[in-house]
């Protein structure tokens, strides 16, 4: 597989509908939210339509390739390969108005992803990777932060819609890190996340309850850039597991910070 060939063109689609999402944005009325589950789990004709486009145009590159995407489009691969779509990450803030919100891609084979695009379209930045190439931001290299010391670190989080058990656990992690880094950041969208930590802006991203969506497009173009991506053990299990912690230098760090208070039974 062409990897870098085939970023090229997924990008071309990404910009596509990027257009889309930026027109529905100046004409979007409220009228047209709708809840998937609970009053703020959001979702609009945008998403669905945003996905309908992507899947039509990324089923083309590569035949029998699988979906597993945010709207319902799920199908089972032939290929080997699975695209991994979130069409509007951060549709609460596209319904407010506000930045950031963004398209994610990944494609995966099993659960090693080979590709990501994270388009952030409210300052138009295409952060991008492949398998063997460098991560970048409007084809411009990026890495991640050369920041070493959680202590001169700044850190993005997010908060679950649903509240489980592990909600203490989590609060006083939070709190931990308020304590220990310049201070946290919660921009309303894991893949934005993802890529700012990817280019540095950014020492590290943590959350839980996440879904393979989220975080496939971002995760490969954090490591890419040089960091490392881990479930809250340090482990693997990061794109199916539903936790992520993502670094440079300083993820070490955050999981001796994060994993014994999230297993500690609070």
């Amino acid at each position: 597989m062409n990897w870098l060939a085939l970023e090229k063109q997924v990008i071309e689609i990404v910009y596509k509908t990027g257009a889309f999402i930026r027109e529905a944005a100046a004409k979007f009325n409220r009228s047209d939210i709708e809840f998937k589950q609970g009053f703020n789990n959001l979702v609009s004709y945008v998403d669905k339509e945003a996905e309908l486009r992507l899947v039509n145009e990324l089923s083309k590159l590569i035949p029998g390739s699988g979906f597993l995407a945010e709207e319902g489009t799920h199908s089972k691969s032939t290929s080997g390969l699975t695209w991994i779509i979130d069409p509007l990450d951060g549709t609460t803030n596209f319904m407010h108005g506000a930045p950031p919100y963004a398209i994610s891609i990944g494609l995966a084979e099993g659960d090693v992803l080979k590709l990501g695009v994270v388009y952030e379209i409210t300052r138009d930045e295409c952060f991008h990777a492949s398998e063997g190439n460098p991560a970048r931001c409007n084809n411009r290299i990026i890495h991640v932060s050369p920041v070493q010391a959680l202590n001169e670190s700044l850190l993005a989080t997010g908060f679950p819609y649903y509240h489980s058990d592990k909600k203490e656990a989590y609060l006083h992690i939070i709190k931990v890190f308020l304590e220990k880094t310049h201070g946290i950041r919660r921009l309303g969208s894991a893949s934005v996340d993802l890529a700012y930590v990817a280019c540095g802006r950014f020492e590290g991203f943590f959350e839980y309850n996440l879904n393979p969506w989220d975080v496939a497009g971002g995760a490969l173009i954090v490591q890419q850039a040089g960091g490392i991506v881990s479930d809250f053990q340090g482990g693997k299990n990061f794109l199916h597991g539903g936790e992520l912690v993502a670094a440079g230098g300083i993820h070490r760090e955050m999981v001796d910070v994060i994993k014994p208070i999230w297993f500690s039974g609070l």
